[in-house]
């Protein structure tokens, strides 16, 4: 058997989302493709972040995350907030977006979304760090095609997995 996980994993090209949120008035977002429901009852919604990422850093002081559902038309904030890093760009700068009491950036143009508050925080020392939520808001539009990897082509990260900010 030669086939990678890398070769599996593309054949099942799961949807693509965008996870914002904030802390102590720090703003953050980035593309996400780890990510699934993880409970009926109670509503419970996993995500993972890539350690490298500077949303992954404030996800560390958040209790509460937008996970926003790209469509195939969003194409442009896919690239824009997988390529882009947020340790040195404001990437919600010119998007038409509102916040949330708790500074939770919403993304007007992403409006199929979870609002989401933390459960817990799994690291188990790989690259990426999976966070368990309880589902507090749904919003959206019906339904809709969903962004995929295949569609979006090569994508540049703003930080490689080396950058992480915790080493096991």
């Amino acid at each position: 058997m030669s086939t990678s996980i890398d070769d599996l994993m593309a054949s099942v090209d799961a949807p693509l989302i965008v996870v914002t949120t904030s802390a102590e008035g720090e703003r953050a977002g980035c593309l996400v493709g780890f990510h699934s429901q993880a409970s009926i009852d109670p509503q419970r919604y996993c995500f993972w972040l890539s350690k490298a990422n500077h949303t992954y850093r404030v996800a560390l002081r958040s209790d509460r995350f937008a996970v926003h559902f790209l469509t195939s038309a969003d194409r442009d904030l896919a690239r824009h907030f997988g390529a882009v890093s947020g340790s040195d760009t404001d990437k919600f700068s010119g998007l038409d977006l509102t916040v949330t009491e708790e500074g939770v950036p919403l993304l007007a143009d992403l409006p199929n979304r979870l609002l989401v508050d933390r459960v817990t925080m799994l690291d188990d020392g790989g690259d990426h760090a999976c966070l368990t939520a309880r589902v507090v808001a749904v919003g959206g539009e019906g339904n809709f095609t969903a962004l995929r990897p295949s569609q979006l082509g090569n994508l540049t990260p703003g930080h490689g997995s080396e950058e992480r900010a915790i080493h096991p």
